[in-house]
């Protein structure tokens, strides 16, 4: 009798102690749902302080300048640059935008004409909305509050680059001494590997960022001249969309595609393919000569888990979470290399994040943070 009561108290405990694991790990998914928004801006700003480091250690390499003021400097004239880049060239560009709305309705025109002349493009074209179904849509629907969300987004937009900038900047003056103080709430013995696994997060996003910058003015550069030579109008517009968007993997080189070939489309069919073989051949000199590069320094994403990360966090954040999908599945790469297969497996000879020799030689803390 007494070992039934044993036995029946001990399954009401394991009972109770799952229902807490589970309780436990529902409000943790929970909270981390309603706090995400915040994760991804302070994730941005270290990726910025992190951008802003490292030009700021360039810079003092000339200038006996404190880290502080180097990023102070630094930032200061990277906002100048980008003001006088825009006010320069913010006239020319914003003409070509307008032009570029004006003539995509008529190239939309054009492809649906010239598709309907095939049966297969008529079972495409009867799939999409006609405009006037469109038109009933947007008359439909309340303008004025799609306005007042339009203005509230713009606004929340500004006010979180700003944040970001910010934090970026206090990040970046003081990385030391972020780190030191985040590995103070781990153990005394396992703080220096926290540190170690910091500085390698750091020196795999400060390449990162390094080989993405340089593969966006490739692929901007390369996309204006060649659109130029096929006789593309818009072709410094397009270009700039096509070296931006080409930020985010997968999706922004086929996003950035679509307005050139429309326009193209005006002319001919003809000039079209061409575009669409322009947009191949330079995400293909892209994939196989600079990401190679890239991955050489910083860490080999298989595409398959690039683009699962991207739909999810476009399922969870929307646009904002496309941005930063790929950076943030580098860090859990990063952090799978580290805490799984060194440290739980024992396996120091399967490297996932790349290190070069001069990397592997360097004292800890000699990275970009």
């Amino acid at each position: 009798m007494i070992s039934d009561t044993n036995t029946s108290s001990q399954f009401v405990k394991r009972v109770l102690i799952t229902v807490a694991i589970v309780a436990a790990f529902v409000l943790l998914f929970w909270t981390f749902i309603y706090v995400i928004d915040v994760i991804l801006l302070l994730f941005g700003a270290i990726l910025l302080a992190i951008f802003l480091h490292g030009l700021a250690n360039i810079s003092r390499r000339y200038l006996r300048l404190s880290e502080g003021f180097s990023v102070l400097l630094v930032s200061a004239l990277l906002v100048g640059v980008i003001s006088l880049s825009v006010w320069l060239l913010a006239p020319s560009i914003a003409e070509q935008v307008q032009h570029l709305r004006q003539e995509l309705p008529g190239s939309a025109q054009k492809v649906s004409a010239f598709l309907s002349n095939y049966s297969w493009g008529r079972l495409v074209l009867e799939q999409m909305p006609t405009g006037a179904e469109a038109l009933e849509k947007i008359n439909n629907s309340n303008v004025l509050s799609r306005v007042t969300s339009y203005f509230s987004n713009t606004i929340e937009g500004l006010t979180n680059i700003a944040l970001m900038l910010l934090l970026a900047i206090y990040l970046a003056s003081e990385p030391k001494n972020y780190i030191k103080g985040f590995a103070k709430i781990f153990p005394p013995d396992n703080r220096k590997r926290v540190r170690e696994i910091l500085y390698k997060i750091g020196e795999t996003l400060s390449w990162w960022l390094i080989g993405k910058g340089a593969s966006m003015l490739f692929i901007g550069v390369l996309t204006w001249i060649g659109l130029s030579i096929i006789g593309v109008p818009l072709a410094l517009t397009l270009g700039l969309i096509a070296g931006l968007f080409s930020f985010v993997p997968n999706f922004g080189p086929i996003l950035s595609a679509v307005p050139a070939i429309l326009l193209a489309f005006i002319d001919s069919p003809t000039s079209a393919l061409y575009v669409l073989i322009l947009f191949v051949v330079v995400q293909l000199i892209e994939s196989n000569l600079l990401t190679p590069m890239i991955e050489r320094r910083t860490v080999e994403l298989p595409p398959v888990l690039t683009i699962v990360s991207q739909l999810a966090l476009i399922l969870l954040v929307g646009a904002v979470g496309l941005i930063l999908a790929t950076p943030i599945l580098a860090v859990v790469m990063v952090l799978v290399q580290t805490l799984y297969i060194e440290d739980v497996l024992g396996d120091t000879e399967t490297e996932v994040v790349k290190q070069p020799e001069e990397q592997k030689n360097k004292p800890e803390g000699s990275g970009i943070l």
